[in-house]
């Protein structure tokens, strides 16, 4: 009998609160099961390992945190990662469950290593939270200290410090209870972020990197990212932008080198994709999540192959 594939599935912060959603339970509960209606077809042959974003919910829990009375303690940005993980890792494993009653589905809270030494612990640049107007945006800097940028896709987020993942402290388990055949939600939000020394560490990982990381660590054929948009384009947003279909990673490096990716947007998912690609020699596919099928056939989104 042949081995099934394992596969790596990130999805987007739009698998549980699409732009516009307040984030109220019942459209959380909505999302999701769409998501995981089109992910039940996608994943019926294959072993896999579902990760997914936490900017929205992450922000959502520091705004409440920090509308307390100023005499309840402040808990810290790694807590709220942490928090996050449960909140969508149920909501996920539920509606999974729901779609595929045959699979079972198995929620492993996952911590990331990241360096001490890397700058990013020190320059904000992660977009956490929801979207902001520019007053908003300015009285929040004023009253908060936080530090607000204006977001590719409209509004103003804030921003917080996301290194990058070395390792993932989990990744052996998450492994063999994938390939057992359990759909595994692991690295939420990119992990909880935690240092060479054990300590954790107030910061938001990126999401996409650290699917990837992930992905090479426990040996997947395919990285999947699934997102709200149709693939990787080449001046997405302007007119006459250039849709990638199938693209050799030293090409895409190429772009990336160009700038044609932004850091905010799909600049993490093209720098995964690569990383991916590069050390195991598999494929990634990045596309539309209302498109999953598609995606992790290769038949629709966009394809990053070897050479």
């Amino acid at each position: 009998m042949p081995r099934r594939m394992l596969i790596v599935i990130a999805l987007g912060g739009n698998a549980l609160l699409r732009k516009g959603q307040k984030g109220e339970v019942w459209e959380q509960w909505a999302t999701a099961t769409a998501a995981a209606r089109s992910l039940a077809v996608a994943l019926k042959d294959v072993n896999a390992v579902i990760t997914h974003g936490n900017g929205p919910q992450v922000g959502y829990l520091l705004e409440a945190f920090n509308s307390l009375p100023r005499a309840r303690p402040r808990q810290p940005l790694y807590l709220a990662v942490a928090m996050t993980q449960g909140w969508i890792g149920f909501i996920l494993q539920h509606s999974l469950e729901k779609a595929m009653p045959k699979r079972k589905v198995v929620v492993v809270p996952t911590r990331v290593v990241v360096r001490s030494s890397d700058p990013a612990l020190r320059v904000p640049t992660k977009p956490v939270g929801p979207y902001y107007t520019r007053e908003e945006a300015e009285e929040l800097e004023r009253r908060l200290g936080w530090i607000m940028k204006e977001d590719p896709r409209g509004g103003y987020r804030r921003l917080v410090p996301s290194p990058r993942p070395v390792k993932v402290l989990e990744s052996d388990y998450i492994r063999e209870l994938a390939l057992q055949g359990a759909l595994v939600i692991a690295a939420g939000g990119g992990g909880i972020p935690i240092l060479e020394t054990g300590e954790p560490v107030d910061a938001v990982v990126d999401k996409d990197l650290a699917s990837s990381l992930l992905a090479r660590s426990i040996g997947a054929d395919r990285l999947v990212i699934l997102t709200d948009v149709p693939g990787v384009a080449v001046g997405y947003g302007e007119p006459g932008a250039r849709w990638l279909s199938r693209v050799a990673v030293s090409e895409l490096k190429h772009l990336h080198r160009m700038g044609y990716f932004p850091p905010g947007s799909m600049g993490p998912k093209v720098e995964a994709a690569i990383e991916f690609v590069e050390a195991t020699g598999g494929t990634a596919h990045i596309g539309s999540l209302e498109r999953a099928l598609e995606v992790v056939a290769g038949t629709s989104g966009t394809i990053v192959v070897p050479g």
